[in-house]
């Protein structure tokens, strides 16, 4: 025991230290998406993040870094609902769409999933939007992931035509620009945040519709009215 204690102790002290910083960055990322999203990005320092988070502005830097790499920060991690940034292959959403059998089945987890990150996401990408003209780097950031969205749905669109379920006069390409346009948070703030609508009611709505204007033999069978209304 004499010879094996000293390195427990040893980790028992490094584990503490690293839930004890991941506490600080959770503290941070919470403080700065409240400010942000009140305040606006110009609105929001470092200074007032460490303040709402209880922290040395050193601290702030030392976590994560200054305003830019904080508010990338928090956008990554709602869009992969976890407390990292993930690429699209390591979302869980993704492998679930892959494992799909048909085309139908992964419009419908793909819609899911969208209206989930968008309640996550909507209100940083307002803030997002109406930062980008006076702030370059949250124009890069904007610019970057819209090109970033644009080549996944293109993967997805590649994906979807795999399954030999789609109409025929639909190219990848135009299909990957409607789930585009579509697949916006900025869609989800105005028929969410906006009209009303229940998150699930999205979901159900963006399903069907996918389904209604890609799918060879739409839901139902082609009837009138069939597919889930969100009603």
């Amino acid at each position: 025991m004499r010879v094996t204690e000293p390195v427990k102790t040893r980790l028992y002290r490094s584990a503490l230290r690293d839930e004890q910083a991941r506490r600080t960055r959770r503290a941070i990322l919470s403080a700065a998406r409240r400010l942000f999203v009140a305040r606006g990005y110009a609105g929001t320092t470092v200074a007032a993040v460490a303040a709402e988070a209880g922290v040395a502005v050193d601290t702030v830097y030392a976590s994560i870094g200054p305003k830019a790499a904080l508010f990338r920060l928090l956008y990554e991690t709602a869009i992969s609902g976890t407390e990292e940034a993930l690429p699209p292959e390591e979302r869980a959403y993704v492998h679930r769409i892959r494992a799909a059998a048909t085309a139908r089945e992964k419009l419908e987890v793909y819609a899911a999933a969208v209206a989930e990150i968008a309640e996550r996401l909507a209100p940083l990408d307002v803030v997002l939007r109406d930062a980008a003209a006076g702030a370059p780097e949250l124009a890069m950031l904007r610019a970057e992931i819209g090109a970033r969205r644009a080549r996944n749905m293109r993967r997805f669109a590649a994906d979807l035509a795999a399954t030999g379920e789609l109409r025929p006069d639909l190219g990848v390409d135009e299909l990957a620009d409607v789930v585009w346009a579509t697949n916006s948070a900025e869609l989800h703030a105005q028929l969410v945040g906006e009209r009303g609508w229940p998150p699930d009611r999205f979901g159900r709505w963006l399903a069907d519709t996918w389904c209604r204007l890609f799918l060879a033999v739409p839901a139902g069978g082609g009837e009138p009215g069939s597919g889930p209304s969100g009603r």
